[in-house]
This record gives structure tokens, C-alpha cells and sequence, in this order.
């Protein structure tokens, strides 16, 4: 069956807003998780670019071939439920096998979680800091359940970090939803790309203009201080800058 090009007024008033898949139908595999109302469903058949998205669906446009597109709910009272199911599914199928760039809407609040991790976010304690830190937010990149090694790859790279803070900082704390999933020493840094990864290609984390830190998870009695601790207050409500630094001596001279 042929991908339809438009969606008849009268069945985009019975879909109201819904949440859809797009399937490649040479894998019969789930590559992308959407939600809308109307005609969104279909705004991304001539998808061009260098995402993974447009990319399968280049390839699929070559094999003279269209997506699958299915709908996975329908109905749907409001936005939020639709962003909300979004999100659910998104964690459902992992981003592994998704070509979203990030997890969906507020998955930390309506997102499959587990006990602890949702204990952790809603119930935190303030973080005290005593040490020479920089928060790193990793909202894009983190997902439940990950592996070490993914976690330590994500937060060490890549960043515009100055030379006088690297100096400073001792310890990088991974944050995700304004709480610390990690804490890490910060031994050594390098311009974004010089050290190796091996869950992140090297595409990914080559910038001259960035840097990435080398270390190992910290000390107990650091971690014990930290960890699934909250640092929310001290990133700004609107700021998209991924990094704070809570406790600077510089900072606190009143230099920058």
C-alpha cells in the first residue's frame, strides 16, 4: 500500500491529535516517534538532510519505496496526553533504534522510569557543594538504564570549558533533569576528538573549538556527597547552557 500524500479533512477531525510511527519497510523496524494533529503525520515525506531520519527516508525514496506509517493512538484529548504518550514510547522502543534527536517531552515526569530513579528526581535533596565542580547537563544524551561507559562518554565531551576553569575544576558532575547521575574526576583535557570513545562516533565529538575531559569516577566519600543529589537551583530557569559552576573561586573574587 502506497504512503497517502494527504489526510482527508473528515479523518483528520476523527484523528485529532494522535501519536504515530514511521517503519522501514525493509526491516519492519520503528526509525521515528511523532506526535501531531492534521497533517503532521506526513510533513516529513520529503525529509532532506544529514539527520538518520532523512537519511532512511533518502534511501527508501531510491528503492522507489515509501514508509509505513502507523498510527499508534488516536483521539487523543489534548497535546500534553499525545506528548506524553510520545515520550512513553520513545523510552519503549530506546533511542538505539530511533532516529529522534532527543527524548521525548518531560520523559523524566511521564517517561518509563524506574521506582528509584523516579524516587530520586521527585524527592532529591538540595546539593550542598564544598568542592571545586562543573555541572554538565545531559539532557540530550542520558537515558535510563545506561551503561557506565556511555554515561562517562556523555559527560566528558564535548564543551566549551576555558582554560582558567579547567585549572579549577576537580570534579564533573553528570546531570540529568537537575539531578547528579554521576560524579567524575577531571584529570586531564583535550581539544574535543584527541581521546579515544567508544560508545560515540568520532564525528560526533571532533570540534577544535570544544574540549573533552579525561577521568574516572570519583572518590566514594565524593560521590556519597553528590550523588542523586539536586543541582537545579543553580542553573538559571531559561538558561540553555549546559554547564554551571556553583563553587569558583574565581568567580567569587569577582573575576571572569
Amino acid at each position: 500500500m502506497e504512503t497517502e500524500t494527504r489526510i482527508p479533512p473528515e479523518v483528520a477531525e476523527h484523528l485529532g491529535h494522535y501519536v504515530y510511527l514511521y517503519v522501514d519497510p525493509r526491516t519492519e523496524q520503528i526509525f521515528y516517534v511523532g506526535k501531531g494533529q492534521g497533517q503532521r503525520v506526513l510533513s516529513h515525506l520529503s525529509a532532506v538532510g544529514e539527520s538518520r531520519k532523512a537519511q532512511i527516508l533518502s534511501e527508501l525514496r531510491q528503492a522507489h519505496l515509501s514508509p509505513r506509517i502507523d498510527i499508534l493512538a488516536h483521539g487523543l484529548p489534548d497535546e500534553a496526553t499525545a506528548y506524553r504518550i510520545e515520550a512513553a514510547a520513545i523510552d519503549l522502543l530506546r533511542m538505539d533504534s530511533l532516529s529522534n534527536l532527543v527524548r521525548g517531552w518531560q520523559s523524566v515526569r511521564s517517561g518509563r522510569r524506574s521506582l528509584g530513579e523516579l524516587v530520586s528526581y521527585y524527592a532529591a535533596p538540595p546539593a550542598v557543594i564544598t568542592d571545586p565542580v562543573m555541572l554538565i547537563r545531559i539532557n540530550k544524551l542520558y537515558w535510563h538504564g545506561m551503561p557506565a561507559q556511555e554515561l562517562y562518554e556523555a559527560t566528558r565531551g564535548i564543551w566549551k570549558v576555558a582554560k582558567w576553569r579547567q585549572q579549577e575544576v576537580k570534579y564533573a558532575l553528570a546531570v540529568f533533569e537537575g539531578v547528579v547521575r554521576e560524579v567524575y574526576t577531571t584529570e586531564s583535557w583535550h581539544p574535543a576528538g584527541q581521546t579515544p570513545y567508544q560508545t560515540r562516533p568520532a564525528e560526533e565529538v571532533s570540534d577544535p573549538q570544544r574540549w573533552e575531559f579525561v577521568g574516572h569516577v570519583a572518590p566514594e566519600e565524593v560521590r556519597r556527597r553528590y550523588l542523586y543529589h539536586s543541582v537545579a537551583a543553580y542553573f538559571s530557569k531559561h538558561s540553555q547552557n549546559p554547564i554551571a559552576y556553583p563553587d569558583s573561586p574565581r568567580v567569587r573574587r569577582g573575576s571572569r
